[in-house]
């Protein structure tokens, strides 16, 4: 079952301040005090809700608590944002209406927070999907982009929005986000060049310089440095609690989900480096003929920098910032900047191009953001707009804000009081007018078209002539001197002339919020908003790809002599637009509130806060809401609510909700002038009526409580005897049982020993029985046995003397040698296995050798025949190379289990050598790679070796170019040494024509194989003698006309793992062979 709730229960203070009494200024922010002390930061005001700023996480908004608000009653929980968000969103899903939340407030007081709460919460409850999901992930990553281009840290927020921001989001029918789009207002451009003492310039200067890689910023041309930036204030560069690194990954990501294209964000980062760059150009004066000063770029380096980021000829750029082009109809004045209008011109080159990128960014985001759907849309509206602002020094921007602020007072409370009308004319209640002040004569004062403040001030920068800013004061002097809300020191009626709080240079304008004093200083600048023509015209000329968009005006085909409209005038048309689609749906207010100026939790400052519920008129927008009846309620919610107070209500009621109301509020003596009934409500016209049905609600909930707890103690007390109870019979049940149980068991375990003994008892009677009889049949088997023995040794006792001893002996030598030939069986078939059973008895000596042998013949013999020719032909070499070398080279026991492959180098299958392998008329019979000593220093050459049956060759490895061919039989002989090296010498015959150039010293890893085909060639050619083998320690080798002697000796471990061949002199190589 669903538990009811509501506002009232448990509240802190008063919840909805329409029940505040008494209702005045001090109790007003007692009751925001007291909610704020237990972090109750949000009131109602109707459907209005107050919102504290906090400074610090609160755990209110979790997942769970987005449950635990969807889908409620605005009334039936207490005061959240969520509360607002879910009524906003439900009136346009289920009824069709078009919303728009309003949030106001004052620099600090967390309006951009309340915003994204607002968007994460509608995020949260609405449709699910791949692609409704990416809607709502790129709306909710606008605003990390807009954040770091359009905030700031202030002296009164770390993260002040310095731009006004109304998106509007659009659902298709059942309720899913669809896209939207976002309208700025009014960006604070002239931070750009200058900002007061303690705040900074935009975000995304030091996001950039904090969080971009060291490869980004080479090619923006930037240091990490704040310090070498004019335009970047260095007292509070470094802000506690900001990640601005942190924050430039952020941004990065939100760009690439919004959909902006990698070269588009490097452009964009190309203009924000641009616009540093601007910051550091400085001027100097040069005098000319004329006498008058003229401006000069003093460094360039920063102007050719930014030049080459922009696309810009540094020479035209640097002709804008010293000459300024007039034209005037069909004609053309050039004119000359002095250093103070060079200093001008490039601020507001910065700023344009700075505010120009930002809209750009906004009209890049809604072109992602757009809904693509064609069909008609429901509109949620979001404004995050400043708050009223009212400074010791107030200039052109705070009259604009405050402007702005009173147009969304005025609509403020026309709708308040409209929904107030429709509600009482809808529940057909008698509407009374409500008294109120009515700020369209503050409005009007200032956007009048023909004598309002800003058409003066445009009208005053549009006048030829001399203008400034006290002409400017001069005319509104003349013109606005009797309305009740101006003031000045110089009006017609001079009432002001001993005010000292009113200075020469300043008005006063009286708002809804209070009094506040402008000075005009600056006013016709920053209206004028000026941007040389030659400026937008360089910027038109840039190869950058953002310029032409950001500055069409520099067109050359498109002069347009007409004076552009004022910052005034365009956001006078701004606001008009902005209240027209304001007024088209159904609006839903938020106002955030600052609890202090130190921005830290707990700190309540009674003042600051009285302040700021003046400016916001919420005691007056109470007064409204209170005129006529302050509190309603649906007939069904009250009568669930009360129904306890009334014996016939109680506990259910038969019949109608209103019925049931009307019973109820008789029964309880409420005078009939404290309500009314509607159609569908009841309306309670004082709080106090509403308190006093409370209090008597909480009185009878009490004793409704304690007959509650009577019934439940008395039902527990015997539901707990009746356990008792059933729990005795139960365990006495399972006691008895258990003791019968034990006792079955016992006689049991008597039973099964007596049983056991009385058992064992007969068995062993019956084995000393049968073991008796046994007794006696093998006693009778026995005696008959010898007896039938007897009998057959007396009849052939006769024949058992001649013959008995030469069957016995052969039956004996017959089971002998059976044994000794089934012992043979165990005897293996390998040729390798020299096991033999041993001998049984000395006489089978000969036999046992002969079997031995004949069996070893045999199993060879079987072995052999197993081989292929190619296998044998390898045997036969290996035999070969056995009687050459076994017990002569120390070389020759770890080639015995290297197979003799022939071909090492596949010189067939390798097209290296494929050159090589046609020259060759026979088949190569060996192919490896040799080293070739040389006589000179003793080192080697790599050579490529190819034996044949005719001859043997020597080519290069790398170009396998035959270096000598040598027939076989020009060889006499072959010569190494006893030790484990490689070295061979192969020795020609004397006057042989391969014996020229001398014999061949060479060595090789395959040693024992090389020179045993060698002698296998030898051996089996008969028009050839028989190759000579000699195996030496030191032998001679004829190198042409000399001969050396080649020496073998045992090297040191400093000579490693291989032999070196060393010259001693011109007589004697030495090989030094390591140790074994």
């Amino acid at each position: 079952m669903e538990v009811k709730t509501s506002l009232l229960d448990n509240m802190i203070g008063v919840g909805d301040m329409v029940l505040l009494e008494p209702l005045n200024e001090d109790s007003f922010i007692m009751n925001l005090r007291n909610r704020f002390d237990h972090n109750e930061i949000y009131t109602y005001i109707g459907s209005v809700v107050i919102s504290m700023n906090p400074y610090r996480s609160l755990p209110i908004y979790t997942p769970q608590k987005v449950e635990e608000y969807r889908n409620r009653n605005f009334y039936e929980l207490s005061p959240h944002i969520y509360a607002l968000a879910d009524e906003a969103y439900r009136s346009l899903r289920d009824q069709d209406k078009d919303q728009c939340i309003l949030i106001t407030g004052e620099s600090g007081a967390g309006k951009t927070e309340a915003s994204k709460l607002v968007m994460s919460y509608v995020a949260a409850v609405c449709g699910k999907g791949q692609e409704v999901n990416k809607v709502k992930e790129q709306l909710l990553q606008s605003n990390p982009v807009l954040e770091a281009f359009g905030n700031a840290k202030t002296m009164r927020n770390d993260n002040s929005s310095r731009f006004g921001k109304y998106m509007d989001i659009e659902f298709d029918f059942k309720g899913d986000p669809l896209g939207g789009v976002i309208s700025n207002y009014l960006l604070e451009k002239s931070r750009v060049c200058k900002q007061p003492r303690g705040e900074r310039n935009f975000h995304i200067f030091y996001q950039l310089l904090s969080g971009a890689s060291d490869d980004t910023l080479m090619k923006l041309k930037l240091d990490r440095d704040f310090s070498k930036y004019n335009y970047l204030s260095l007292d509070s560069a470094n802000v506690n609690g900001l990640d601005d690194a942190a924050s430039f990954r952020t941004v990065r990501n939100a760009m690439q989900i919004v959909g902006f294209m990698e070269a588009e964000v490097q452009s964009v980062l190309e203009l924000v480096a641009a616009v540093l760059k601007l910051g550091n150009i400085e001027f100097k004066p040069e005098s000319r003929v004329n006498g008058f000063d003229e401006s000069r770029v003093k460094d360039k380096n920063d102007l050719k920098e930014m030049c080459e980021l922009l696309g810009i000829e540094q020479s035209v750029l640097e002709r804008a910032f010293s000459y300024r082009t007039v034209e005037a109809k069909m004609e053309k004045m050039s004119t000359t900047l002095n250093v103070a209008q060079a200093y001008y011109a490039r601020d507001a080159l910065a700023k344009n191009l700075y505010s120009r990128l930002f809209s750009w960014l906004v009209t890049r985001i809604n072109e992602s953001i757009k809904a693509q759907a064609k069909t008609r849309h429901k509109v949620m509206g979001v404004l995050d707009i400043y708050g009223f602002e009212i400074f010791e020094d107030n200039s052109f921007e705070q009259f604009i804000i405050n402007y702005c602020n009173e147009k969304l007072q005025q609509i403020f409370i026309e709708l308040t009081l409209r929904e107030e009308q429709e509600e009482y004319i809808r529940e057909d209640i008698e509407w009374t007018n409500i008294e109120y002040f009515n700020n369209a004569v503050i409005c009007d004062l200032i956007e009048n078209n023909q004598n309002g403040i800003l058409a003066m001030l445009d009208e005053e920068c549009l006048r030829p002539g001399t203008v400034t800013d006290d002409t400017f004061l001069d005319k509104l002097n003349t013109i606005c001197a009797e309305h009740q809300h101006f003031e000045s020191r110089l009006n017609k009626n001079s009432k002001f002339l001993t005010d000292h709080s009113l200075p020469h240079s300043c008005f006063r304008i009286q708002h809804y919020a209070g009094k506040v004093l402008y000075r005009v200083e600056g006013f016709v600048d920053k209206n004028n908003d000026l941007l040389y023509r030659d400026l937008s015209q360089a910027m038109y000329k840039a190869t950058h790809s953002l310029m032409r968009q950001l500055f069409p005006e520099g067109n050359p085909a498109k002069v347009n002599l007409k004076r552009p409209p004022t910052a005034g005038f365009q956001f006078k048309a701004s606001v008009g637009v902005l209240m027209k689609n304001l007024q088209t749906k159904n609006p839903n207010y938020i106002r955030c509130i600052k609890p202090n100026d130190k921005k830290v939790a707990h700190i309540f400052t009674d003042s600051l806060v009285c302040h700021q519920v003046r400016y916001l008129g919420l005691v007056e927008n109470v007064r409204v809401r209170r005129a006529g009846y302050a509190f309603r309620q649906p007939y069904e919610s009250c009568l669930e609510r009360y129904k306890m107070l009334c014996k016939k209500t109680w506990p259910q009621w038969r019949g109608p909700a209103r019925d049931g109301v009307e019973v109820l509020l008789t029964d309880c003596s409420v005078p009939t002038e404290e309500f009314a009934y509607g159609r569908s409500k009841i309306f309670i016209r004082n709080p106090r009526t509403l308190f006093t049905l409370e209090e008597r609600r909480g009185a009878c909930l009490e004793d409704l409580a304690t007959l509650i707890q009577k019934i439940y103690r008395g039902w527990k007390s015997r539901t707990h005897f009746l356990l008792l109870k059933k729990s005795q019979v139960v365990v006495a049940a399972w006691y008895r049982r258990y003791a019968q149980q034990n006792k079955y068991q016992k006689i049991k375990s008597a039973t099964l020993v007596m049983q056991s003994f009385i058992r064992g008892w007969k068995a062993r009677n019956i084995l000393r029985q049968l073991k008796y009889e046994k007794r006696c049949k093998e006693a009778v088997t026995t005696i008959a046995a010898y007896w039938h023995g007897t009998q057959v040794r007396r009849e052939y006792r006769k024949f058992f003397r001649a013959n008995a001893g030469k069957k016995i002996y052969d039956f004996t030598i017959q089971r002998i040698m059976q044994k000794y030939f089934l012992g043979l069986k165990t005897t293996t078939m390998s040729p390798m296995d020299n096991t033999w059973p041993a001998k049984p008895y000395g006489f089978l000596e000969g036999a046992h050798t002969q079997l031995r042998r004949i069996f070893h013949l045999w199993r060879c013999k079987k072995y052999r025949g197993q081989f292929t020719e190619e296998k044998k032909a390898v045997y036969e070499e290996k035999l070969e190379a056995s009687e050459i070398f076994k017990d002569k080279k120390a070389l020759y026991p770890s080639s015995v289990s290297q197979p003799f492959k022939g071909d090492y180098l596949e010189i067939q299958k390798n097209p290296k050598y494929q050159k090589l392998n046609s020259a060759m008329e026979e088949k190569v019979l060996l192919a490896d790679l040799v080293n070739k000593i040389n006589r000179a220093n003793g080192k080697g050459s790599p050579r490529l070796f190819l034996l044949t049956k005719s001859n043997f060759v020597l080519a290069d490895q790398k170009t396998g170019q035959v270096k000598a061919s040598v027939p076989l039989p020009d060889l006499a002989s072959v010569s190494v040494s006893t030790q484990s090296d490689g070295f061979f010498a192969l020795k020609l015959k004397e006057g042989s024509a391969s014996a020229s150039k001398g014999d061949f010293l060479l060595s090789s890893e395959h040693l024992i194989e090389i020179i045993t085909k060698l002698h296998r060639i030898g051996t089996t050619a008969a028009d050839r003698d028989q190759i000579n083998i000699d195996i030496s320690d030191e032998f001679l080798v004829q190198f042409k006309q000399d001969k050396v002697c080649v020496k073998f000796i045992q090297g040191g471990p400093k000579n490693g793992n291989s032999a070196a061949c060393k010259r001693k002199n011109n007589r004697l190589l030495e090989v030094s062979v390591p140790s074994p």
